[in-house]
């Protein structure tokens, strides 16, 4: 058997990760003194609350290698796909290897680095999750979906830039004129890196919707399985605002809404939103 796991930042709902059986390793998230495990015992709320309230950003760390080992069992003769936020912005992509190598399983883990983040990697897991119940093996999984990894769309529009700046992810200088403007940035992720593409003005509604319209092209080339809208404690209006819009779009099989973990939503802040989908 083929099981499929991947670390917290896959930003999957309890749903989905029961429907497809996926295991999921929680990355820790420190507030000063105290240590929590992403999704198990710290939600995005208490996180803001502290940053806010500290002027400073969390600190997020990578499960341990010993940590990764307790999902492996070497007795049972199954082949595991681990997956992973992009290995240059974490060290669970190393730590997950070296949990194989220790207990000499290489031959039948495969750790893929997503070279992405939140449900950039879910749609990645979902597509995994689909073969392994086809009866493939992990390294055809694996194989696939290396094929598939670059034509994943991950986005995101960003209310607020102080958790960027917090977090070392943008200067003060650039916090404070976005701030003075009301400059929203759109956040894209390629090749394993997030990198600013354009700002929006305005509200919320406005600019969460000027960023959705501006991919419809895309959106309507995208493979019609399925497509994320991820956010980190948007406005319910704002959500419900893109969700017509997609199905207006008569495009796709599945809509999905998800939100932020903990560790994503420590970098990217509240009222942040992201359309997310697989090109063809």
């Amino acid at each position: 058997m083929v099981r499929i796991i991947a670390d917290s930042t896959c930003d999957l709902t309890k749903d989905l990760i029961e429907e497809y059986q996926i295991r999921i390793i929680p990355l820790y998230v420190r507030l000063g003194e105290e240590e929590y495990q992403d999704g198990i015992n710290i939600q995005p709320e208490e996180l803001f609350a502290w940053s806010d309230a500290h002027g400073e950003t969390p600190k997020t760390a990578a499960p341990s290698v010993q940590d990764v080992q307790q999902y492996l069992d070497k007795a049972s003769g199954d082949e595991y796909v681990i997956f992973t936020i992009s290995a240059s912005m974490s060290a669970c992509f190393n730590n997950c290897r070296l949990a194989a190598e220790d207990l000499g399983m290489e031959d039948r883990v495969f750790v893929i680095d997503s070279q992405n983040l939140s449900t950039g990697i879910g749609l990645q897991i979902l597509r995994a999750a689909e073969l392994a119940k086809e009866g493939k093996s992990g390294k055809e999984i694996e194989a696939e979906i290396l094929s598939m990894r670059e034509k994943v769309r991950a986005s995101f529009v960003i209310d607020t830039l102080t958790y960027l700046h917090r977090g070392g992810r943008c200067s003060g200088m650039a916090a404070l004129i976005g701030s003075a403007l009301k400059l929203h940035p759109r956040i894209a992720v390629a090749e394993g890196a997030m990198h600013p593409e354009k700002k929006y003005r305005g509200k919320d509604k406005a600019y969460v919707m000027a960023y959705v319209k501006d991919m419809e092209e895309a959106l309507q080339n995208a493979r019609p399985e399925r497509v994320f809208i991820t956010h980190s404690t948007c406005r319910a209006e704002v959500v419900e605002e893109v969700q017509r819009y997609l199905e207006s779009l008569h495009h796709f099989d599945a809509i999905l809404e998800t939100n932020a973990g903990a560790v994503i939503s420590s970098h990217c802040g509240p009222g942040t939103l992201g359309v997310l989908f697989v090109a063809e």
